[in-house]
């Protein structure tokens, strides 16, 4: 999956929007809606440089891109909200849990077992989170 769809002639505002809502959906939404109040300009940021520019780039598919994130929050060990919404991103784009559990454990070789036991927790939580809302739509 690419976005590589989402016309050149837009703006980096309105490529990283698409992007945005392709990517995250709901929970990239809650993010931007978060900073309404505090710093609206940071969310545009937020629109045009990672989601307009890098993750509208060819070269990589929103799939890998998702595992080098996961990855990189998961090696902060600091970013554990912020690795929540990627492990949801992931699931969006097509990334298995098991997928997502592997990436984690191999941080323990590169960031210590501190970092990916909290990266397998935060996941676990997102899995949880997501089983629970599927029964919910079931009924």
């Amino acid at each position: 999956m690419t976005i590589q769809n989402i016309p050149s002639t837009d703006s980096r505002l309105e490529r990283g929007q698409r992007a945005l809502e392709a990517i995250d959906g709901r929970a990239g939404q809650n993010v931007i809606d978060a900073l309404a109040d505090i710093a609206p300009d940071f969310a545009t940021y937020l629109f045009e440089f990672p989601f307009g520019d890098i993750y509208s780039r060819p070269g990589l598919s929103l799939r890998d891109r998702e595992i080098a994130t996961i990855a990189a929050l998961a090696a902060m060990g600091t970013a554990q909200p912020q690795l929540k919404v990627h492990v949801e991103a992931g699931l969006n784009v097509g990334l298995t849990q098991e997928e997502i559990t592997e990436v984690l454990m191999q941080m323990a070789v590169y960031a210590g077992f501190p970092a990916a036991l909290n990266g397998l927790f935060t996941a676990k939580e997102v899995f949880a989170a997501r089983a629970q809302e599927a029964v919910e739509a079931r009924t």
